[in-house]
């Protein structure tokens, strides 16, 4: 019988042997980029678990409580990537690729996609990001999410075409609407009236700022142990983005992933994916009839479970025995709010990092669209969240 110590440690070499093994099998069977960006996406699971940065979390803190020391975190965040993204962008191109961000169409398939996701996320207890790197820590609910993530990106990809023909601008890029100067400023003034506003209601509301309570007696032993400042889990996730468009030409993505895998399973059992409009897209059918290991989301995000896995051993979090069986409630809130969530990413141009963190790291406005109709979605989800047996 492990006892709590041994199961950390077989978890930490468990995971250890995951990010390895797959490094090793990417590189000979794929290419060097490949594997390099598998072990990214093992950082960013790392410093998701430690910094315990929750972009549902943080939302939910500040419509409950008016407490927005999490939303600060994301707005310094976006500052700092937009600062690693723009001689990127402007270089466009880089080790032998173009390099391009995440600029797409404003208008109503970002609205409401993005709005149901905000229900979903509250309601599953974790955006994208969150639902992968709880399952890396060991909360099965993430599974549950995940589940109905998946088959809500495969139903959202049936309906693909009928949304993209709905009303929309034209994307929208501050850089190039403007001039980067300009551009560049527009966006600075946007997140620190977000980062002020979140001040001011917070003091209306306590008197002062109130930090999230993170002790910590762990000394220099925080790296592995955690928890680490917010702020530096924000400027950490932003650094790895960049590093992220450099390497692939593209930002960080999560969700296309969700679509592939629910596809591939449709197409095992007689389905045709390959008519649906969603996959008409050249680059997207490739990723259809080619391996799963081929796809860079999908290595990432197996990798990003991982990364959360050894964080997780490394806390400790594994003294105590993984909970399986959870209210009846909670499974099938988490359900709901995974399958909202999979059709909102799908036919918003992303998630919580694939339209929002991206988006607006890439001088997009879609990016702010999505943050708002998210968030205002967020404000129902958490309305909703006493009937899926969630006590806070």
């Amino acid at each position: 019988m492990k006892t709590p110590n041994n199961r950390n440690t077989w978890l930490s070499v468990l995971s250890l042997l995951i990010l390895i093994g797959g490094t090793i099998f990417l590189y000979t069977k794929v290419s060097f980029n490949q594997s390099l960006l598998y072990v990214l996406g093992g950082v960013g699971g790392f410093i998701l678990y430690q910094a315990r940065f929750g972009f549902t979390s943080a939302w939910r803190q500040f419509i409950l409580h008016r407490r927005g020391e999490g939303i600060r975190a994301q707005m310094i965040m976006m500052l700092v990537a937009n600062a690693l993204f723009l001689p990127l962008l402007l270089k466009g191109s880089m080790f032998g690729h173009s390099i391009s961000g995440y600029v797409s169409p404003v208008g109503m398939s970002v609205l409401v996609g993005a709005f149901i996701f905000g229900i979903g996320m509250q309601m599953g207890d974790g955006c994208a990001s969150g639902t992968l790197y709880h399952i890396g820590g060991g909360d099965m609910n993430g599974v549950v999410t995940l589940i109905g993530f998946i088959a809500g990106s495969v139903i959202a990809a049936t309906h693909f075409n009928w949304w993209m023909n709905t009303p929309q601008f034209q994307p929208i890029s501050l850089i190039e609407h403007f001039n980067v100067i300009t551009g560049f400023l527009v966006q600075f003034i946007m997140l620190a009236i977000v980062y002020f506003a979140t001040i001011l209601i917070e003091k209306r509301k306590h008197g002062k700022l109130i930090p999230q309570k993170r002790e910590n007696t762990n000394g220099w032993k925080v790296i592995f142990k955690g928890p680490w400042p917010l702020i530096l889990g924000g400027v950490a996730l932003a650094v790895l983005n960049a590093l992220i468009l450099m390497i692939q030409g593209k930002p960080w993505g999560i969700t296309s992933a969700f679509a592939l895998w629910g596809s591939k399973i449709t197409q095992a059992f007689g389905a045709n994916p390959e008519t649906w409009s969603y996959w008409q897209d050249p680059a997207k059918a490739a990723s259809l009839e080619s391996p799963l290991y081929m796809d860079v989301t999908t290595v990432m995000d197996i990798s990003l479970m991982a990364g959360a896995l050894l964080a997780a051993a490394f806390a400790g979090r594994f003294s105590k025995p993984v909970q399986f069986k959870l209210p009846t409630r909670m499974t099938i809130g988490s359900l709901v709010g995974g399958l909202m969530m999979g059709y909102g990413a799908r036919i918003s141009f992303g998630c919580n990092i694939g339209a929002y963190f991206d988006g607006i790291a890439s001088f997009s406005m879609h990016g702010w669209l999505w943050f708002v109709a998210a968030f205002i979605g967020s404000i129902i989800g958490v309305k909703l969240r006493p009937y899926c047996a969630y006590k806070k």
